[in-house]
C-alpha cells in the first residue's frame, strides 16, 4: 500500500515537471524562437503560452524592446587628414528574428560588436568626405541621416533595425587641436572680412542709386514746378491784359499800388529818386486832392 502511494505521487511529481518542461510563456516585450539542434523550427510567437517538446527543442527568448549601446572615442581621418576623436551610441531593435538568430548566434554582445563596426565604417565614409570645418559645423541631422543611410544595408543583413545613430561628442586631439582651432580662426576672419567687405560695396551702390534717384526726382520736380509757374504767369498776364483794356487808369494805379508795397513794404528799406520822377505821380495827385467832378 505504501509503496503505491509513493508511485503515484512520483508519478505525480514527474507529470508535473513533464508538463513544466513542455510549456513555455511569451511575454508582451519579448520575442521566442524554438529550435532543435541549433535549426529553427519557428520564430513567429505571440504574446502567451506556448509547448515544445521537452530536452528535443530548445526555447531561446529575446527582447524586442529598443536596445542602446554606447561605444567608446574612434579615431577618424578628415578629408585634409586631420584627426578626430568621435564618441556615439546606436539605438537598435531586432527585425527579422530568424535573420538575426541565424547571423549573431541570438546573442547580443555579438550584434552590438557588428553594428558598432559597421557604424564605424559609415562615420569614416561620412567624415573622410567632409573638411575639419564641414563636420564641426554641420548639422546633426544631415550628419546622422548620411551615416543612418550607409549602415542600414548591412545592419537588416544582421535582422536588426537601426532606430537612431547619435554623436555624442566630437573631439581633436591635444597636440593639434591648437592648430586647427587657429586655422579656423583665420579661415573665419577672412570670410568675415569678405561679407563686410560686400557689405559696403552694397551700401555704396545703394546709396548712388538713392542719389541718383533723388537728382532725378528733384530736377523732374523743378520742371514741373517752372511748366506750372510759367502757366500760372500766362493767366496772369492775361488777366492783367484784360484789366488794362477795361479800365487802363486804374490798372496803373494799382500796379503802382503794389510797387509803393513791395519796394516800401520792409522797414530800413531806402530808395533814392527824384521827386518830379513819374514813379511818386499818385503822392502828388493825393496831395494836391481829388480831381474836380465833372
Amino acid at each position: 500500500m505504501q509503496n503505491r502511494v509513493l508511485y503515484g505521487l512520483l508519478a505525480l511529481v514527474v507529470a508535473i515537471l513533464l508538463v513544466r518542461a513542455s510549456v513555455f510563456t511569451v511575454g508582451e516585450g519579448q520575442l521566442a524562437i524554438k529550435s532543435i539542434g541549433g535549426e529553427i523550427i519557428d520564430a513567429n510567437y505571440q504574446p502567451g503560452l506556448h509547448f515544445r517538446i521537452p530536452v528535443v527543442q530548445e526555447v531561446a527568448k529575446f527582447d524586442k524592446r529598443i536596445l542602446t549601446q554606447l561605444y567608446p572615442a574612434e579615431r577618424f581621418l578628415t578629408r585634409e587628414q586631420e584627426q578626430l576623436n568621435v564618441d556615439f551610441y546606436v539605438k537598435w531593435r531586432i527585425a527579422n528574428l530568424r535573420r538575426f538568430y541565424e547571423a549573431t548566434g541570438g546573442t547580443e554582445e555579438v550584434a552590438n560588436a557588428r553594428l558598432g563596426e559597421t557604424i564605424k565604417d559609415s562615420i569614416k565614409s561620412v567624415v573622410t568626405q567632409r573638411s575639419l570645418q564641414q563636420v564641426i559645423t554641420a548639422e546633426r541631422t544631415e550628419f546622422t541621416g548620411a551615416m543612418m543611410k550607409n549602415a542600414r544595408p548591412a545592419s537588416e543583413a544582421l535582422g536588426v533595425e537601426l532606430v537612431d545613430v547619435r554623436i555624442t561628442k566630437i573631439d581633436l586631439p591635444q597636440q593639434v587641436r591648437d592648430s586647427v582651432f587657429d586655422r579656423m580662426r583665420a579661415t573665419f576672419k577672412a570670410q568675415a572680412a569678405k561679407l563686410r567687405a560686400e557689405g559696403v560695396e552694397t551700401a555704396e551702390r545703394t546709396r548712388a542709386e538713392a542719389n541718383r534717384q533723388q537728382t532725378g526726382i528733384l530736377a523732374d520736380a523743378a520742371r514741373q514746378a517752372a511748366q506750372i509757374r510759367g502757366q500760372g504767369d500766362a493767366v496772369a498776364s492775361e488777366i492783367y491784359a484784360k484789366s488794362y483794356q477795361k479800365n487802363p487808369e486804374f490798372y496803373a494805379f494799382y500796379r503802382s499800388m503794389q510797387s509803393y508795397r513791395d519796394s516800401l513794404g520792409t522797414a530800413g528799406d531806402l530808395l533814392v529818386l527824384s521827386p518830379d520822377g513819374e514813379y511818386f505821380k499818385y503822392f502828388k495827385q493825393a496831395q494836391a486832392g481829388p480831381p474836380a467832378r465833372r
